[in-house]
């Protein structure tokens, strides 16, 4: 039975967001067709139809979480508030929903040109988003500069907060790295 134009990009978009959530929550290498198919509702089938490969997949799935939380920020925004909430325990224990680049960055030396190109275009759009954030009396370069090093610095803070077995040392590294962002 053919399926309307409307249901297969409904169901590619499922596909997507299960895709999207399973590599963050476990790991790109730990997702499993089975699981995938699973959580999207769909048959091994209806992945490979839409996608053609695991690769192609993982790949337009990267670029999924990365638009989709990029969505999430309001036009404008106080860089002291994003930090805060990047840094919150909250966002520290929904890996699912969090920053890809926290949750997927240890992983993409091992991935493909593909994945790596658009998990790079994503970084380098945090950095350029925050870099609007910075210091109005720095030039572009000072700015960039800054944003990179924010970028660099909240990503390694998650991921060092949820890699420890020790939930007070996992606050401390939360709320150190947010007092020293914020000074």
């Amino acid at each position: 039975m053919r399926v309307s134009k409307e249901q297969a990009a409904e169901n590619r978009e499922r596909i997507l967001k299960a895709a999207s959530r399973l590599m963050r929550e476990r790991g790109i290498s730990s997702m499993g067709v089975d699981a995938l198919a699973e959580a999207a509702g769909m048959t091994h089938g209806s992945l490979y139809s839409q996608f053609g490969s695991k690769e192609r997949l993982v790949e337009e799935a990267v670029a999924h979480a990365i638009a989709t939380k990029g969505e999430e920020l309001p036009e404008a925004f106080a860089l002291s508030d994003y930090i805060s909430e990047y840094l919150s325990a909250t966002h520290r224990d929904m890996p699912g929903s969090g920053c890809p680049f926290a949750a997927l960055g240890c992983e993409m030396a091992r991935q493909g040109k593909g994945v790596r190109e658009r998990f790079t275009a994503g970084v380098r759009g945090m950095i350029g988003l925050l870099s609007g954030r910075m210091g109005s009396g720095l030039k572009q370069r000072q700015r960039d500069d800054q944003a990179l090093a924010t970028v660099a610095t909240l990503v390694g803070a998650i991921v060092l907060a949820r890699a420890v077995n020790d939930p007070k040392l996992s606050d401390d590294i939360l709320r150190a790295t947010r007092n020293r962002l914020e000074a």
